[in-house]
C-alpha cells in the first residue's frame, strides 16, 4: 500500500516541528456524520487534524467471507457523503485499506499528533483492535461515547451487570432522557500539509429498484424527514413494520444508524418533535421502543464481548446443532422446498435488505428446520446487510437460537402461517422468484460429515 504522507524536504522541518504537539488525528468507525459526533466535536479545536476511516477487514468466518456488493455500495456512497460534507468544512477524509494498530502509530508519528480519538464500537474484534491500538501508540487515545440513546453515565447499572433481558433493560431506564443531539462543527481546523487522500474507488454497483437507498447523512435525513413528516407514515408503524418489502411498512433508517450516518439520538428527537407538533399515537411509541431494542443489544454486545460469537452463548451453554454443507448453501441461495424464505434470501441478496419479520422467518427455517449452527447465518447476513451492526445482528441471532436474551429459549416459526399471513396472495414470493422444484432433504451423519 502506498504512503499518503510526502517525507518532508529539509526546508519544510521546521513545520513539521511546529506541528507537533498542535496536531490530532480522529479515526471515524461507526460515526460517518457529522452532525450528533461527540468525539469530532472534542478535536475540533486543535491546530490541525487528520481524519481518517480504516475500511473493514475481511476475516473468514464460518464458510464466509467478503461484503456484499449492495453492503460495499452503500459504505462507499456514505463515505463519499462524509467527504463532500468534510470539504464544505476544508477538510478531507483519508481512508486506508491497513490495519489500525500499524497505520495509526505510524500516522501519529508523522504527524506529530499529540492525541487519537474515536468512538465507542461494540464487538469483540473492536475492543481489540482499540486496546491493540492504545498499547502501540506513544501519544493518548481517547475513547467517546458510540451511536446511542443514553451515554453510559446515565445508565442506572455498571456495563457489566446490566439486565441480561430486554424488558428489565426497559424498565430500568424509564424517566431517562436521551441527550439532546448536538449541533454539526460550524468550522474544522485544516488537514496537516502534505497528504495525499486517494479517490474512493467506484461503487460495484447500483442500488436496487426495490430498496433504492443511497448513503450519507443527507440521504439519511431525508428519509427522517419525509418518513415522519412528510408521508406521516409513522402513525401507521406499528401495524405496518412487519410488511416484507422494505420501504412499504418500515422506516427502514437501520442503515444509515448502522454506519451512523444518522444518530440514535436525532432519530428519537425527531419523533418526539413530531409528537410535540402533530400528535402521539402507539406508533409513535413504538418507534421509541424499537430503538430501545436497539439500545440494548448496543449493551448486552459490550457486556457478552467475545460471548457474542460462541455457540452456546454464555460459556458452558451447549446448543445441539450442526453443519449439513448443502442444505447451508440452498438457504444462502434461495433454493429450499418454502418458497417465503426463498424470495426473502433473493431479497436479501439482490438488495441488501430484509425486513425484521423476514429475518425471523428466514433464521428460524436455518436453525429449526435445518438445523444449522446459527452463526453461520449470521455471518451470511454480515455479508449482505446494508444495515449490519455486530450488535444487532448476532444479538438476534442469538436471541431467536436460544442462546441469548429471550428467556422463552428460542422461537420456532411456523413458516406456512407466516407465508399466510404476511404474503397470502403470493405477490412477494413470485416478485422474488421464491417458488423453486422441491428437493430432498439433507441429513447429515458420520459419513457425510465434515466435509472438504
Amino acid at each position: 500500500m502506498s504512503r499518503p504522507w510526502h517525507e518532508p524536504s529539509k526546508e519544510q522541518r521546521l513545520e513539521v516541528d511546529e506541528r507537533t504537539a498542535l496536531t490530532e488525528i480522529y479515526w471515524f468507525q461507526n460515526d460517518l456524520r457529522l452532525q450528533d459526533n461527540p468525539g469530532l466535536l472534542q478535536h475540533a479545536g486543535s491546530k490541525k487534524l487528520l481524519l481518517v476511516y480504516f475500511w473493514p477487514e475481511s476475516r473468514p468466518w464460518c464458510n464466509i467471507t467478503g461484503m456484499g456488493s449492495q453492503r460495499r455500495r452503500f459504505l462507499l456512497e456514505s463515505l463519499a457523503a462524509l467527504r463532500k460534507d468534510l470539504a464544505g468544512l476544508g477538510q478531507d477524509l483519508l481512508v486506508l485499506s491497513g490495519r489500525p494498530q500499524l497505520e495509526l502509530p505510524r500516522l501519529a508519528r508523522e504527524t506529530g499528533a499529540s492525541r487519537v480519538g474515536t468512538s465507542l464500537s461494540p464487538g469483540y474484534y473492536e475492543r481489540r483492535t482499540r486496546e491493540q491500538v492504545a498499547a502501540t501508540l506513544r501519544v493518548p487515545l481517547q475513547v467517546y461515547g458510540g451511536n446511542t440513546l443514553f451515554r453510559a453515565d446515565q445508565l442506572p447499572f455498571n456495563a457489566e451487570k446490566m439486565p441480561v433481558q430486554f424488558t428489565p433493560f426497559k424498565n430500568k431506564l424509564q424517566g431517562i432522557t436521551p441527550t439532546e443531539p448536538a449541533a454539526a462543527p460550524s468550522e474544522l481546523p485544516p488537514p496537516p500539509p502534505g497528504l495525499v487522500f486517494p479517490a474512493l474507488e467506484a461503487p460495484p454497483c447500483k442500488p436496487h429498484i426495490a430498496f433504492a437507498v443511497q448513503g450519507g447523512s443527507s440521504a439519511g435525513h431525508r428519509r427522517l424527514r419525509q418518513w415522519i413528516f412528510g408521508e406521516q407514515a409513522i402513525l401507521q408503524y406499528k401495524h405496518t413494520r412487519n410488511g416484507l418489502d422494505g420501504l412499504d411498512g418500515s422506516s427502514s433508517l437501520s442503515p444509515w444508524l448502522a454506519l451512523g450516518s444518522l444518530s440514535a439520538r436525532e432519530v428519537a428527537a425527531q419523533v418526539k418533535s413530531f409528537e410535540a407538533e402533530v400528535t402521539a399515537n402507539e406508533s409513535t411509541q413504538w418507534l421509541l421502543y424499537e430503538l430501545l431494542w436497539r439500545e440494548f443489544f448496543h449493551w448486552r454486545a459490550m457486556r457478552d464481548d467475545i460471548n457474542l460469537f460462541r455457540v452456546g452463548g454464555e460459556p458452558g451453554r451447549v446448543r445441539r446443532c450442526t453443519f449439513e454443507p448443502r442444505n447451508f448453501a440452498r438457504w444462502c441461495q434461495g433454493d429450499t422446498n418454502f418458497p417465503l424464505v426463498n424470495a426473502l434470501m433473493h431479497q436479501l441478496v439482490g438488495t441488501g435488505w430484509m425486513s425484521n419479520r423476514g429475518r425471523q422467518i428466514a433464521a428460524s427455517c436455518l436453525v429449526n428446520e435445518f438445523g444449522i449452527e446459527w452463526r453461520y447465518g449470521a455471518a451470511f447476513f454480515e455479508k449482505h446487510l446494508l444495515d449490519y451492526d455486530v450488535a444487532s445482528n448476532y444479538g438476534n441471532w442469538q436471541y431467536l437460537a436460544g442462546v441469548g436474551a429471550d428467556p422463552r429459549g428460542g422461537r420456532h416459526f411456523n413458516i406456512a402461517k407466516q407465508t399466510e399471513q404476511y404474503d397470502p396472495s403470493q405477490r412477494f414470493i413470485n416478485k422474488w422468484d421464491g417458488l423453486r422444484p422441491l428437493q430432498p432433504e439433507f441429513v447429515t451423519d458420520a459419513a457425510d460429515w465434515p466435509l472438504p
